[in-house]
């Protein structure tokens, strides 16, 4: 019923065990190839049960460690395209990476950029967009940026 010889032997060996210990049980009108054969049958659907049960087990630890896997893939690949932002916003013009940092990363107004720079809001409007230009320009030369958002 299985298909595997070595499972056949397995299950045909406990089938006769099962047999042995209940035999005392069974009525002695009982059909004992009857009763031989529920045992077996039932011993084939428990071990078809165990194998899906098994099967499903591994494709799902299969799934997660391939997610995990992406995942760690995933985080090591905005680490560095961490360390390539921090590299390339260090290597703006003074003015322009403190006004690029306190206007996206701080979210700070144009006027209190400008005050902080000693410029005004336009100047500092000015700065914070030459600065995303050149990171933008960086980070397409990098290829962690479409195209069009390069030009």
């Amino acid at each position: 019923m299985i298909g595997r010889q070595d499972g056949a032997d397995d299950l045909s060996q406990e089938t006769f065990l099962r047999a042995y210990r209940a035999y005392q049980a069974l009525p002695s009108d009982a059909n004992v190839r009857a009763w031989l054969f529920s045992i077996a049958t039932n011993l084939a659907k428990n071990h078809y049960r165990a194998e899906t049960r098994r099967r499903r087990a591994y494709a799902e630890l299969r799934t997660a460690e391939s997610q995990i896997a992406g995942s760690a893939e995933a985080e090591a690949a905005a680490r560095e395209a961490g360390r390539v932002i921090e590299t390339i916003v260090g290597r703006l013009p003074l003015k322009q990476r403190a006004a690029f940092t306190q206007r996206k990363i701080h979210g700070l107004e144009y006027e209190e950029i400008g005050q902080s720079l000693g410029c005004s809001a336009e100047s500092a409007r000015a700065h914070v967009f030459q600065a995303l230009k050149k990171v933008r320009q960086a980070l397409g030369s990098h290829g962690l940026l479409p195209g069009e958002f390069t030009s």
